[in-house]
């Protein structure tokens, strides 16, 4: 049950020697973060699927451009998303896309760059939009 348990926390990524694990957040978790201040959202869907309905207080930035993004000097990503850049210690940087593998991938890459507190809304805007519509 305790391994269960814990595969719905995280997904293991890779191979056995570069197994990283990634931090996921689910829906109750993330109502509870949002309305407690406690989380940045990042929506890594296209600018059209954003613009079409996103997750409220999300950033958009599409994932082709995240790494780009996060490589930016702070004043540079201001200028550009018109809000503050992640800092690499933030908590709870939580990324989503509309059905979980950009998601993912964009976790995955703001971890490997550094970014600790880099989670996936496994559930994606497709859960969202199903429970909060």
């Amino acid at each position: 049950m305790l391994q269960a348990e814990f595969l719905c926390h995280s997904h293991a990524i890779g191979t056995a020697e570069t197994m990283t694990r990634v931090s996921t957040v689910s829906f109750s978790e993330l109502r509870s973060l949002l309305a407690s201040g406690r989380a940045r959202l990042f929506d890594v869907r296209s600018r059209e699927e954003a613009a079409a309905g996103t997750i409220p207080g999300a950033l958009n930035i599409p994932v082709s451009e995240l790494e780009n993004a996060l490589h930016m000097d702070p004043a540079a990503f201001q200028a550009l998303y018109c809000a503050e850049k992640p800092k690499l210690e933030d908590k709870n940087l939580i990324f989503f896309c509309q059905m979980g593998r950009r998601g993912l991938q964009a976790t995955q890459l703001a971890q490997g760059l550094g970014y600790t507190g880099a989670r996936n809304y496994a559930g994606a805007y497709k859960e969202w939009l199903e429970k909060e519509g």
